[in-house]
């Protein structure tokens, strides 16, 4: 399995705290069968959490060489979570952010609680460019828990939609597991993800993929899982 968003770059967000921490999670994620992680901090202008790639890939540097000194067999990779932003492009050519493992895919995420003015326009400017926008865990946002049609509205677009496995299970509350739910009925999904921050990685590899089952065949499950974040290493 390829997690494509994962929060265990340790100390630059308010995912894992320390390289122990992020080891932990790392081989609880391995347990589970996951052979790759695309480290994915947030990136929120004008926050606390603004680290930049330079200072990433060292981090992602010094855990990589702690995962190979403690045999843990799976590949790392460089993303970010980027919180949407009127400047996203300038970001890119400032090499504040970077795409999913270097490719043409960016991640991104919208205000939970609340409307991103023009958000679809800068989807849609950002596809015209070439990219491919993933849109993380659309079951969390309100907007979308109170108006289904912007989901279809937004993978008719050409928006792809990564959901969270702990959804499934009710990690994030009953209106984000009953649209994962129907996301799921309704085929909308590209991948599913760990969005891991301080749980064990079993949390979610385990019990949701039990849930997955529900909707799901095991080719499909398989698509989302392996066969679709492969698409972003190899892009």
């Amino acid at each position: 399995m390829i997690d494509i968003h994962s929060h265990v770059l340790p100390g630059i967000d308010d995912g894992a705290e320390t390289l122990e921490h992020s080891l932990r999670v790392i081989r609880e994620c391995v347990k589970n069968g996951v052979t790759d992680i695309i480290v994915t901090p947030h990136y929120m202008n004008e926050t606390v959490y603004m680290s930049p790639c330079s200072e990433n890939v060292k981090i992602l540097n010094g855990l990589r060489k702690a995962v190979q000194a403690e045999n843990i067999a799976v590949n790392l990779y460089l993303g970010n979570e980027i919180y949407i932003d009127d400047n996203l492009l300038a970001l890119l050519k400032a090499k504040k952010i970077t795409t999913l493992a270097g490719g043409k895919y960016l991640l991104i995420e919208l205000p939970l609680n609340e409307e991103f003015p023009n958000y679809e326009e800068h989807f849609k400017d950002l596809i015209d460019r070439g990219f491919e926008v993933i849109l993380a865990h659309p079951e969390r946002y309100l907007i979308i828990q109170k108006d289904y049609e912007i989901a279809k509205r937004l993978r008719a677009m050409g928006v792809l939609f990564q959901c969270n496995m702990g959804s499934l299970i009710g990690s994030y509350g009953k209106r984000e597991k009953k649209l994962v739910k129907k996301l799921a009925k309704d085929k909308m999904i590209f991948a599913f993800a760990s969005d891991v921050h301080h749980r064990r990685g079993d949390v979610y590899w385990q019990k949701a993929y039990k849930k997955m089952t529900k909707f799901y065949s095991e080719k499909e499950i398989k698509q989302l899982l392996v066969s679709n974040p492969k698409k972003i290493l190899e892009k």
